[in-house]
């Protein structure tokens, strides 16, 4: 038995695909994008919450900020573990001077992982760089040549010592599990100027996921619509592309059936926001066949840009997998996508500090490894981005969880967590670069001077955005929600 009307030849279905999904997936998203360019210049601050209005049949449609944005992507670079702000960006002499002496007032001191021992110099060299003269540690020599680009936050702070929750406060704002995630906030506020591809990309480093996984991308409250699609240069979309033995006509032929059903049902049902999604989330998917082999698709790359980012190094196998995952992360800024998360290091594999910067018994010998996997591809990404004229539109922002210590552990050759003090930075679209922002102790210890909380990093980057961080909320449990929780305050002297 059939369903009336429901039984076609091929030539049919291909015609309904052709005015569905294949239709959408030639769709001038030029025009939409300058229709909304042309809205966004008008924008003007209002009063009061602001929940976009999110039709759940188009979920991803350009909605215009809150007010003319500085940037309209994100590059965002997590490195999992903590890294030492010590021995890479936050240069203190006088740790130097005092190497091998008990931290003053520090001699019963006792931090995550136990007793401190003495105070521990960088270990790597500091040097001037550039026309600022900043001091960049040899550690990350690639970066550091770019030291005039970069916007340092050195006074940051956060609110626990363990990785963990710490991962969350730097991705999701809360130290909790299953809170919405930066990108997922932004995604949800702001849609996407390309709708062949996701608005929020969440690409793992090539040695697995980091150790918080899902919650780092995930959609929390959030209509889930808006959590992150997790792939990598090496790992493509799971289950995109159609089972062995299935032709182009055929699925073709069964998407386009199922849409004709869920559209009788959804005409039956209109206030059914879920069946809408759902539909919403096929012809995503299917535009998706189309789109992300070419955006995945690396191999075109010509040979100076695999060697501008360190993708053609045949020694240091790590490294070309994490280049390759920049290069990703730059051609999905380039296709439209809104934000991208971009992680190096991964969950503990081997031990602490193995996988990612987790220093606590062997940081020298570590670090040494995790330095070069991370230094050229991101300098290489921030040289193509400027090359490529991205980089005015582009907001790159490189982060960690928290800090470490002036000292070694007693015992042993590493740095413990300290969450009172650490270096994020950020360069491109709307901040000043050259430039420093806030002061630690003489020995890195504390921020004692314009001290800022994760809270004060995400309100700048959704007002780099257009988004006012207190109006950006959703109705949840009685509450209205935001991603800064109850506090953080935009730090203007970042802005350009």
């Amino acid at each position: 038995m059939t369903l009336k009307n429901e039984t076609q030849g091929r030539r049919d279905f291909l015609a309904n695909l052709a005015t569905g999904m294949s239709g959408a997936a030639l769709s001038p998203f030029c025009a939409t994008s300058r229709a909304l360019a042309a809205d966004i210049k008008t924008a003007t601050r209002q009063e009061g919450p602001l929940r976009p209005t999110i039709d759940p049949r188009k979920p991803y449609a350009p909605r215009v900020p809150h007010f003319a944005p500085a940037a309209k992507n994100v590059v965002m670079i997590f490195c999992a573990g903590a890294v030492s702000h010590i021995d890479t960006f936050d240069y203190k002499p006088e740790l130097v001077r005092r190497h091998g002496q008990p931290l003053p007032g520090g001699d019963q001191l006792v931090t995550f992982q136990g007793a401190q021992g003495k105070m521990v110099q960088p270990l790597w060299q500091y040097r001037p760089r550039g026309e600022s003269g900043k001091m960049v540690s040899d550690l990350l020599p690639h970066t550091a040549e770019l030291a005039d680009d970069l916007c340092f936050i050195h006074s940051l702070i956060t609110e626990t010592n363990t990785h963990g929750p710490g991962e969350n406060v730097m991705c999701t704002g809360s130290n909790l599990d299953g809170l919405p995630s930066i990108g997922a906030w932004v995604s949800y506020a702001l849609g996407s100027e390309n709708d062949q591809l996701p608005p929020f990309v969440a690409i793992a480093d090539p040695r697995g996921d980091p150790p918080m996984t899902g919650n780092d991308w995930g959609a929390g409250f959030l209509p889930a619509a808006f959590q992150g699609t997790d792939f990598n240069a090496s790992k493509s979309i799971a289950n995109l592309s159609p089972p062995v033995g299935i032709s182009a006509e055929a699925d073709a032929a069964w998407r386009g059936w199922l849409r004709r059903l869920n559209e009788r049902q959804l005409a039956q049902l209109p206030a059914n926001a879920e069946l809408a999604a759902r539909i919403s989330s096929y012809d995503l998917a299917a535009r998706m066949q189309l789109s992300i082999p070419s955006v995945t698709n690396i191999s075109d790359e010509p040979k100076h840009i695999l060697k501008l980012y360190g993708a053609d190094d045949a020694e240091n196998l790590l490294k070309a997998g994490f280049a390759r995952n920049c290069i990703l992360a730059r051609r999905l800024v380039e296709s439209g996508v809104r934000f991208v998360q971009l992680f190096n290091g991964s969950y503990h594999q081997g031990g602490e500090g193995v996988s990612n910067w987790d220093g606590h018994k062997h940081i020298k010998a570590q670090y040494d490894v995790h330095g070069p996997i991370l230094d050229q591809p991101v300098a290489g990404l921030l040289r193509d981005l400027k090359q490529r004229g991205l980089f005015a539109d582009t907001l790159v922002v490189w982060c960690t969880e928290f800090g470490r210590m002036p000292t070694f552990q007693k015992g042993a050759q590493g740095r413990d967590h300290n969450p009172d003090a650490f270096t994020c930075w950020l360069a491109g679209a709307g901040v000043k670069a050259p430039f420093s922002h806030g002061v630690t102790d003489d020995f890195g210890y504390q921020a004692v001077d314009k001290v800022e909380t994760v809270h004060d990093l995400h309100a700048t980057i959704l007002h780099l955005l257009g988004l006012d961080h207190e109006r950006l909320t959703f109705y949840h449990n009685g509450l209205e929600r935001r991603l800064t929780g109850v506090s953080g305050t935009v730090i203007r002297d970042l802005l350009s």
